[in-house]
């Protein structure tokens, strides 16, 4: 079995029920979520071994949010204790023309104190085939910055294939940081995943004719981008999500695959969205669980889109699907009929 390692911050995430709005709400649901973490949970769903590396506070809190991921299989084993909180982000999810809205409560959070001398990276990295992190984790300071790199610099000595998320938020950094800090750690990456947004906002390169407000992309735009971004930062791969927004509910959604002898695309999906977060994340799961799986390339992608269709179909960050639901998608269609 594959062993795949993934690093970021967790966070409690908090949300009015159901399509409230803030200043209706009089209570909040709870649960856990953060890019990494997500990519995470998903995986183990598919039967994976998967090792979570991360900071969490010595408090109830911090004990909850471990306690959640081991209900979901997940390897905490390498986890350091310690800091003063869990990072917190609050969620308004939007319907209809009404977009969603997040707001962000992680400053000082205990994974941002996060050094590397407090990780036992070579137990974490023994026999491990794959590491991934986000363009979310170096973002959250110099300390969490310098702590990835190491990270990343043993993963490039043990030939450990790394993937990335790009994952730009423009409430953590500027467009300008994120280029220069996201430059540099490409000479690590192996696979870069991204959405055309973020591709155009860290590294100013954008997909002709393009409009996702409007539910058009140029298909043929993506695969000149992708070989850009191969040839520029001497990449293995390059995978994008596909989405075309018509609304908060509604969302076309599909996947590509770029290597430097082809280009590969998912189907397709029409999705009634009942939660969007963690979309992305899911994708990597499933696009990390199919390359490891020996899968081609056509598969690869058909199996990462289709996993991230079924997300936006479950409440919450994680994706609580299984292979045999993703295939069961690939296969069927997605006519949403009851399985007796």
């Amino acid at each position: 079995m594959s062993k795949i390692v993934t690093m970021g911050e967790m966070m409690l995430r908090l949300a009015p029920q159901g399509y409230k709005r803030f200043v209706q709400a009089d209570c909040f649901d709870a649960t856990y979520g953060g890019g990494e973490a997500n990519v995470a949970v998903s995986l183990a769903q598919f039967s994976q071994h998967v090792v979570f590396c991360s900071k969490f506070p010595l408090n109830p809190l911090g004990d909850s949010a471990i306690a959640f991921l081991r209900k979901n299989g997940v390897d905490t084993s390498k986890l350091v204790r310690g800091g003063e909180r869990i990072g917190i982000y609050f969620l308004e999810k939007g319907a209809s023309q009404r977009p969603s809205k997040v707001i962000y409560d992680r400053a000082h959070s205990a994974f941002s104190t996060l050094r590397a001398e407090e990780l036992d990276i070579e137990g974490i990295l023994d026999k491990a085939n794959w590491f991934h992190f986000t363009g979310i984790t170096p973002a959250l300071g110099q300390n969490a910055a310098d702590t990835l790199k190491v990270m990343l610099n043993a993963c490039k000595e043990k030939g450990i294939t790394v993937s990335c998320d790009l994952n730009y938020r423009n409430k953590l950094w500027s467009r300008q940081e994120a280029k220069q800090v996201m430059s540099e750690l490409m000479e690590y990456t192996n696979i870069l995943i991204a959405n055309e947004e973020d591709v155009s906002d860290v590294f100013d390169i954008h997909p002709a004719d393009t409009d996702i407000e409007k539910g058009k992309l140029n298909i043929s735009a993506y695969k000149d981008m992708g070989k850009l971004l191969l040839e520029t930062f001497a990449l293995e791969k390059v995978a994008f999500t596909l989405r075309g927004s018509i609304s908060a509910s509604i969302n076309e959604w599909s996947g590509m695959l770029i290597d430097k002898d082809a280009c590969y695309t998912a189907p397709k999906y029409s999705i009634n969205i009942v939660d969007r977060v963690g979309g992305g994340d899911s994708f990597c799961a499933g696009l990390i669980y199919a390359l490891l799986n020996g899968k081609t390339g056509q598969e690869v992608i058909d199996f990462a889109a289709a996993a991230s269709c079924l997300k936006h179909t479950v409440e919450g960050d994680v994706n609580l699907v299984s292979v045999k639901e993703v295939e069961h998608l690939i296969y069927s269609g997605g006519s949403g009929r009851v399985q007796r």
